[in-house]
């Protein structure tokens, strides 16, 4: 008897496991980055911001309770769950809805981890009562919030981004009504597609002006707009500063438009006039931590890309303490941040700029971060060391990481011209060095 029982017992577990899995949650989207990437993410979602009326506090809420549990804190991730259900609830202006698919689906993981099947069991039932009462339009589409939580969520790892386009397109075709969706497509596009080698997609222009229409009032949107149109070759310099100050009037998050209408200050207007918007929000609110790593962008372009003119002591030093100030706020992902200042500290003090690279190179990091400062200090010892030798060593290290980034890229181009141009004596040892390089 006690083995049929123990028998049973594994069926049914089983059976419990496999319904887990064909659950639509964060649970089952293969979201396992690295432990640092989580930190980082996590410090990231608390600069949205939870201010009411926020479109997406439902899926902020999810997500973040997903990475609280990867990060190992249990309470925080039902707590945040928990969150989660109640901003849809409030958002939607309903009990129930399609909406709370993937809300159920992680308390029905959650509380698996956590040795309570029946819990879990409760919350499957309540995701099957769902899924009946709200059908998707075929067995091999899921229902149309489901794809625009997806799409949200797999925006934030990069790893899936080319999904990001199709799953928001699908839950639009299915709802076109639903205005968040309409103006996050484009201007979830414009940042995922910025930095990449085939630019934004085509038609990204129509798609966005068609969104502001829906959306008027999204300033973040129309900060992205104005952006395109720049990039096209139109004068915006008085649309921006009209622009900002409406951001100035309005509560601070990530999703406001700040770092997108200072990036248009910075290439459309002025560095210097960036610099006045960002300490002139910063009197407005001087205990924002977000507003503060904006700043620290522009005034490390304003010192960085300087060369014969070289800023005011007082602006170096206002450089330093906000990089200082930003890298205490983000103790989980201020790393670039601490590049950025040993990078600044070069143009004014070099043996603190050494001491910092000396220190950042001793720590453990992961692949990305590993090309990120190699890179970085090779420009370091080339354009300042004046020690080229020592630079290509460093862009060597960079290149030989077998991690596909930019940094990897710009490390290769460096070696490539070294040994082009044959002013170098390593140029034959970089031949053979690039010939010999094996592809991520």
């Amino acid at each position: 008897m006690p083995m049929l029982q123990a028998s049973s017992l594994a069926r049914i577990s089983q059976t419990l496991l496999s319904k887990l899995e064909a659950l639509q949650c964060h649970f089952t989207w293969d979201l396992d980055p690295s432990k640092t990437y989580f930190l980082h993410l996590s410090e990231k979602l608390v600069d949205i911001g939870t201010e009411e009326g926020n479109c997406w506090l439902g899926h902020i809420y999810n997500l973040r309770g997903f990475i609280q549990y990867k990060l190992g804190f249990t309470k925080d991730a039902q707590s945040f769950f928990n969150k989660a259900a109640e901003a849809f609830r409030q958002m939607r202006k309903a009990d129930d809805g399609p909406w709370l698919v993937v809300n159920y689906g992680n308390l029905a993981w959650l509380h698996h981890h956590l040795g309570d099947q029946a819990e879990s069991e409760a919350y499957l039932s309540k995701v099957e009562a769902l899924m009946k009462k709200y059908p998707s339009p075929s067995q091999d589409e899921l229902h149309a919030e489901i794809y625009a939580e997806k799409a949200w969520t797999l925006l934030k790892f990069s790893a899936h981004r080319e999904l990001v386009a199709d799953y928001f397109q699908k839950a639009i075709r299915m709802q076109p009504d639903m205005v968040e969706w309409n103006t996050s497509h484009p201007m979830r596009l414009t940042s995922v597609f910025k930095h990449s080698d085939t630019g934004l997609e085509a038609d990204i222009l129509e798609k966005m002006r068609v969104a502001k229409e829906q959306d008027p009032e999204n300033l973040c949107l129309a900060v992205y707009y104005l952006e395109q149109r720049a990039t096209n070759g139109e004068r915006v310099e008085d649309e921006a500063r009209e622009l900002a100050g409406k951001i100035l009037r309005n509560p601070v998050s990530s999703y406001s438009g700040w770092k997108a209408i200072l990036w248009v200050y910075r290439h459309y207007v002025s560095i210097d006039e960036a610099i006045d918007l960002a300490e002139k929000a910063l009197e407005n609110h001087p205990d924002k931590r977000y507003l503060k790593k904006c700043a620290t962008l522009y005034y490390k372009w304003k010192i960085i890309l300087s060369s014969d003119n070289l800023p005011k002591q007082s602006t170096i030093d206002r450089a330093i303490s906000l990089h200082e100030e930003v890298i205490s706020l983000y103790p989980d992902s201020s790393f670039v941040t601490k590049v950025d200042l040993a990078n600044i500290y070069a143009k004014s003090n070099q043996a603190k700029a050494e001491q910092m690279y000396q220190e950042l190179l001793k720590i453990y990091l992961e692949p990305a971060y590993k090309q990120l400062l190699y890179n970085h200090y090779a420009k370091y010892l080339n354009f300042v060391r004046k020690d080229q030798d020592k630079s290509i060593k460093y862009h060597m290290k960079a290149a030989e990481i077998p991690h596909q980034s930019f940094y990897r890229g710009n490390s290769i181009k460096a070696l490539e011209k070294i040994k082009n141009t044959r002013r170098n004596s390593m140029w034959r040892e970089i031949e053979e060095f690039l010939e010999n390089l094996q592809e991520p």
